[in-house]
């Protein structure tokens, strides 16, 4: 018992959306959704979880591809941080930018800030804001699982790119150095893109956090 982690890669962004379940309550955030939500609904329907929440790390296109769709399949909230609702006002520039087709604006039920707790079940989750990617990006810590879901903050081996409006290096550098390294080494991390790993190994390996790195 306790936390499960399915992730799915959608080919068209190469992203990963993760099912985040509560095996005792059967309880469930989906983060992320980043294409056609079939897979996530089978994982649920499998699981028999009920989904909480939609839980956006950030608002770029190819972290909520599916959040309309995701919406109206399970009937719940989409949460994001306020910062970054903007974003959501934009999705034809953001579908132009990059040449796919339109994604539909979801709603957003609940405007997410620093500090929040968001329970699922017996586990609880707090949003850590890591602005740097872009001005409201989060990380959500489970701080008993000592899991932490990272967005395109932190990969393994690398971090986010800076170059997108709103993007900021030594804001993103801060995040990472001031409020994701200090969760400990334990803690195992699940980007946006790429495969997860722990902070232990990318505070020693990582090459874009050696004091001398720029981005």
């Amino acid at each position: 018992m306790g936390l499960v982690i399915e992730r799915f890669v959608y080919p068209l962004f190469q992203e990963n959306t993760y099912l985040v379940g509560d095996e005792e309550a059967r309880k469930a955030f989906i983060i992320d959704p980043g294409g056609p939500i079939q897979r996530v609904a089978e994982a649920v329907e499998r699981h028999r979880w009920i989904p909480e929440a939609i839980i956006l790390t950030h608002g770029h296109i190819d972290h909520l591809y599916g959040a309309a769709e995701a919406h109206r399949r399970f009937g719940v909230p989409v949460w994001i941080h306020a910062a970054d609702e903007v974003w959501l006002h934009h999705l034809v520039t953001q579908s132009q930018m990059l040449g796919v087709p339109l994604a539909e604006e979801p709603p957003v039920g609940r405007s997410l800030a620093d500090g929040d707790l968001l329970g699922l079940g017996a586990s609880q989750a707090r949003v850590i804001h890591t602005p740097g990617h872009s001005a409201g990006g989060i990380c959500l810590h489970f701080a008993g699982a000592r899991t932490l879901f990272t967005g395109d903050t932190l990969f393994a081996g690398s971090v986010g790119r800076t170059d997108l409006p709103e993007g900021d290096p030594a804001a993103l550098l801060a995040s990472i150095q001031e409020r994701i390294l200090p969760l400990g080494d334990e803690v195992v991390f699940y980007p946006g893109h790429g495969p997860d790993g722990t902070l232990g190994h990318e505070r020693c390996s990582n090459p874009y956090l050696s004091s001398s790195a720029r981005i």
